[in-house]
């Protein structure tokens, strides 16, 4: 009896914790474009890169190179680049800040220092925006050499 007597509180518990409280959000509140239920947001931007892969190809040591990686907006709304982040510090990059209509393009200029770099080097910049993929990733890279080994 005592057993029973222990355990009812937990089985109470248990229960109502069971019992249809059911807390997510209906599916009408989520706005998701790319639900199979509801209708696609007709109001998005989209950012469309021409390309996002440049090889600098073989760089003597100390050189700056840059490269500037191309976008359009190819969605309806706004296009807004809220951040662009380099892997390492030895890359730097410069981006348009304003809000890019949709069929304007962007830029995104990348300046690799291969200063103090040796080898085959492989660097990623990160783009984030409002547009659809959300996140993107660039990839530079190059063959560094000193002066003496080119």
């Amino acid at each position: 009896m005592k057993f029973v007597l222990k355990i009812l509180p937990f089985l109470f518990i248990f229960f109502a914790a069971c019992n249809g409280s059911d807390k997510s959000n209906p599916a009408h509140l989520v706005n998701n474009p790319k639900s199979a239920t509801e209708a696609a947001n007709p109001k998005l931007s989209r950012i469309t890169f021409t390309n996002t892969e440049h090889d600098f190809g073989r760089l003597i040591q100390g050189e700056k190179v840059i490269h500037v990686f191309r976008f359009t907006n190819t969605g309806d709304a706004d296009l807004i680049l809220s951040q662009v982040s380099a892997s390492c510090g030895c890359t730097a990059s410069k981006y348009t800040k304003t809000a890019i209509k949709p069929g304007e393009e962007g830029t995104i200029e990348v300046t690799f220092d291969s200063g103090g770099q040796r080898g085959i080097q492989n660097k990623t910049i990160t783009v984030i925006s409002n547009g659809q993929p959300q996140s993107t990733v660039l990839r530079i890279k190059g063959q560094v050499s000193t002066p003496e080994s080119y």
